[in-house]
């Protein structure tokens, strides 16, 4: 009776914050760190990692911040052993990759580890990004998880989020460490458990809330000796402890003469009609490059042209001039797009033909879809040759239309080949 008084009011909680959300259900591991082979845990007797849960769900308290997320463990002997096979597999198996992840969280650290506090989450949970993306802007899953936090497309939209063909702010380190934060406090405030929020983070609140009500679990410790939730969850939490105490004290497990990326350090600027990439480079004094490593929420050769304004981050110092230069620029000559003369007869696959560039792509940028007519003399937008290139979203969902096509494709074969076969045996019967 005890135990259901507290688990009435985390259900409660749950049923009213959404009661259709699956946001991250189910997400595939994007980071090899979750890929690499699981060992089956058996049932553990006590919770040493978690916040204490309160009998009431509440958010953590700013003073709070002062203590680390990872509290002892030792005392639950296979929660040292789980502990123990992640520092293992760390520092020895895939040693170099995380050395590597190590070098680029020197990149983020400041910056997220300053969101969280701002939002009253525990800053060591930035860790969450080293087991979910090795701090890559750029990681992108098979579930189409992406950004440095790997966020599916609607956990992320719930959340804030923008995401369109010209832009992924799933990629931005700062949007997305603030997105992540009130996620991570929700479900916090949602279990009473930091342990329990993360769990929730990789395999989806709904998926725990219904193994914590089979198990009549209190903790997570008490979901590993159980059926009900995936070896990639049951690990997730020990990994996290392990990164954590590796990335705190490198030297400690053999990391020696880790090399760290300079803190992310930029200035902003609003420009109020669409920039190229390479016009915005100009502008500050940089390379391309370095204007896509600042902003890597930027999909194309551009700052998204729907948009009436952009904040686009720039290298620190370079602002003025910045400035300075683009006001004498004309509108037009900021802005690079091809256009197109329908002729008669043609379609959007025989223009993909002809113009080598793929018909979803001509489809997004100008926002039409494949039932519509094309007039004959009318103008469609295309993407600049020289400037346009495909992101890995574009070559998945490409990837992905095409699997579907041969499937279709596949079939449609079948069941003629088995058709003809029937209509066959039926005149041979006939006969």
């Amino acid at each position: 009776m005890k135990r259901l008084s507290r688990i009435l009011p985390i259900l409660a909680f749950f049923l009213l914050l959404s009661l259709s959300a699956t946001a991250q259900e189910e997400k595939p591991a994007t980071d090899p760190l979750l890929r690499e082979s699981v060992i089956q845990t058996p049932p553990l007797q006590t919770a040493s990692l978690a916040v204490p849960a309160p009998e009431v769900a509440a958010s953590p308290k700013p003073d709070e911040q002062d203590s680390p997320v990872i509290t002892p463990y030792q005392e639950n002997a296979v929660a040292s052993q789980a502990v123990e096979r992640s520092i293992s597999l760390f520092s020895n198996k895939i040693r170099d990759r995380f050395a590597l992840y190590l070098s680029r969280s020197g990149k983020y650290l400041d910056i997220m580890k300053d969101i969280l506090r701002k939002k009253d989450v525990p800053e060591d949970i930035v860790f969450l990004s080293l087991i979910e993306s090795g701090f890559n802007p750029h990681a992108y899953s098979i579930a189409h998880a992406a950004g440095p936090w790997q966020f599916i497309a609607s956990t992320a939209k719930r959340y804030g989020l923008e995401i369109n063909w010209w832009k992924d702010e799933r990629r931005d380190p700062v949007k997305s460490t603030e997105a992540a934060a009130d996620y991570l406090k929700d479900l916090y405030g949602m279990f009473g458990s930091w342990n329990l929020a993360m769990a929730a983070y990789n395999a989806g609140e709904g998926k725990i809330m219904k193994a914590m009500r089979r198990s009549n679990a209190d903790d997570y410790w008490d979901l590993l000796g159980t059926k009900h939730i995936r070896s990639e969850t049951k690990e997730y939490v020990p990994r996290f402890i392990a990164a954590s105490m590796i990335a705190t004290n490198p030297q400690e497990f053999g990391f020696d003469g880790i090399e760290y990326g300079k803190p992310l350090s930029y200035e902003e600027v609003v420009v109020t009609s669409p920039v190229d990439l390479t016009v915005a480079a100009e502008c500050a004094g940089t390379t391309v490059d370095e204007i896509k490593r600042l902003n890597p929420e930027l999909r194309r050769w551009c700052t998204p042209p729907d948009a009436s304004q952009y904040t686009l981050k720039i290298p620190e110092g370079s602002k003025e001039m910045f400035l300075q230069k683009l006001s004498l620029i004309p509108d037009e000559e900021r802005f690079t797009i091809s256009h197109y003369t329908v002729k008669k007869g043609d379609t959007f696959k025989n223009i993909s033909r002809k113009t080598g560039i793929p018909a979803e792509v001509i489809l997004s940028l100008n926002s039409m879809e494949k039932i519509m007519p094309l007039k004959t003399g009318s103008t469609i937008y295309l993407p600049p040759k020289e400037l346009f290139s495909l992101d890995k979203v574009d070559r998945a969902l490409l990837k992905k239309a095409a699997y579907r096509k041969a499937q279709v494709s596949s079939s449609g074969k079948k069941k003629g080949t088995h058709k003809g076969a029937r209509s066959k045996s039926r005149k041979s019967k006939k006969i």
